[in-house]
């Protein structure tokens, strides 16, 4: 049985990222394992209009390697669609596009295994160090001297609304029956809510549902695009926060969740003037929304819904019933139960989470990393670990912590400001 350099778990666009940037390095091994037998990317999301939030830059590789073969842009070469998306003269792909993009990687690339849910990994140890087993659902078994863990997020719902309902994630294969419900609410305050709220006010007019939006947002936050912010998902700044207190970094991120998981400025305008045509055109809409609101309790109701809200800044309980109900409460990351033989070999933070260090890598190995993380480290490295944007870089510092050099550049400085105290000036009194 071969042992190979190391074993991806989980084929979601980071660890989809790093297949791609590792196929052309001869000197690393590595293969990938991906439960489901087809790859989506949320499904449940994929509503015909909607893009990405980031610019096209931020695919699996181009950030760390423009010349890739594995690019966007030379998928829609290969596909017959480059000069249509250059004369769209758009950055942002649709997310069908490039929901094809990461199918089409994903079928060119040998190291891929889909339908390979891994069950159990377990350590040995010989000659050469320590070797990890993988046991997948099949019964077949993958050796390795290193892990990397992409099994992405979770859905997350709110411990009041624990069983009720669906999740955002599963919005498209349920619209249908929510659509013939008299009442429809959706809670949530980032993207996803607000696609849905969209999709569901714009298709109001042919049916009869009362459609409600809660948020426990101050407002329907947009997403901030201001240059100098978006340079908190720089090299420099990951850096930064990756070194402060945890206690600060938590506290960041609370304040900073408007960056991340807001909303697209287009989409809330889109919104609006959605609600403008409506009313102009003598078609209501019947709908609410309400920030400032938290839902506090729920139960189940014959066919609905009944949500005990609070509204923060008033301080008032009020009550909503609704025949439909869509939680649009985002995702966590998790730790899989396959990891439990190895708990001993995983650094851990008081919280139970993994404690993840500058080179993306949770095991305590000394001086020679051998597990490592995609995407489980918001709270070590900020708002750039979800970043579509901050995958190629983070695939980079993985990719050079496993070779021992440099295989793509690392960019270490791209910001023109300067987070913490500059050094020229910490001696001046």
């Amino acid at each position: 049985m071969p042992i190979h350099d190391f074993i991806g778990i989980g084929l979601g666009p980071f660890n989809l990222g790093l297949a791609c940037l590792s196929d052309p390095v001869e000197d690393l091994d590595g293969i990938f394992l991906e439960a489901r037998h087809e790859l989506s990317w949320h499904p449940g999301m994929m509503l015909d209009d909607a893009t990405l939030q980031v610019p096209f830059l931020a695919d699996l590789v181009t950030l760390a390697d423009p010349t890739s073969r594995w690019s966007f842009l030379a998928y829609l070469k290969e596909t017959g669609n480059l000069y249509p998306f250059y004369i769209q003269e758009s950055f942002y792909p649709l997310r069908r596009e490039y929901d094809d993009y990461c199918r089409w990687a994903a079928d060119g690339l040998d190291s891929v295994r889909l339908g390979q849910r891994v069950v159990h990994v377990e350590q040995a140890t010989g000659r050469d160090g320590t070797i990890y087993i993988v046991t997948t659902g099949t019964g077949e078994q993958y050796r390795g001297r290193r892990l990397v863990l992409g099994v992405g997020t979770s859905p997350h719902v709110p411990r009041p609304l624990t069983g009720m309902g669906l999740h955002s994630s599963d919005y498209l294969r349920h619209k249908p029956d929510l659509q013939r419900r008299s009442s429809i609410t959706i809670v949530g305050s980032g993207q996803s809510a607000a696609e849905i709220y969209r999709d569901l006010l714009a298709e109001s007019p042919r049916y009869d549902y009362e459609l409600h939006w809660i948020t426990r947002s101050p407002r329907f936050l947009p997403m901030e695009y201001a240059k100098l912010t978006l340079e908190l998902t720089s090299p420099e700044y990951t850096s930064y926060f990756h070194g402060l207190p945890e206690r600060t970094r938590a506290r960041l991120l609370r304040e900073q969740r408007s960056l991340y998981k807001g909303i697209s400025s287009h989409l809330v305008d889109d919104i609006f003037g959605l609600h403008y045509r409506l009313r102009a055109n003598g078609d209501g809409p019947r709908t609410t929304m309400v920030s400032n609101t938290a839902v506090v309790g729920a139960e189940r109701r014959g066919e609905g819904y009944w949500l005990d809200l609070h509204h923060e800044e008033t301080d008032e309980r009020f009550a909503l019933e609704t025949e439909g109900l869509v939680v649009a409460t985002g995702y966590e990351a998790r730790v899989p139960d396959f990891l439990d033989p190895i708990r001993e070999r995983i650094a851990w933070d008081e919280q139970g989470r993994f404690r993840v260090s500058s080179e993306y890598a949770v095991d305590r190995s000394p001086g020679r990393p051998e597990i490592f993380v995609q995407n489980a480290g918001d709270h070590t490295h900020g708002l750039s670990s979800p970043d579509l944007g901050m995958g190629a870089h983070r695939n980079s510092v993985i990719i050079a912590a496993m070779t021992g050099r440099e295989v793509y550049p690392i960019e270490k400085r791209v910001a023109v400001q300067t987070f913490g105290v500059p050094n020229h000036l910490r001696s001046v009194r």
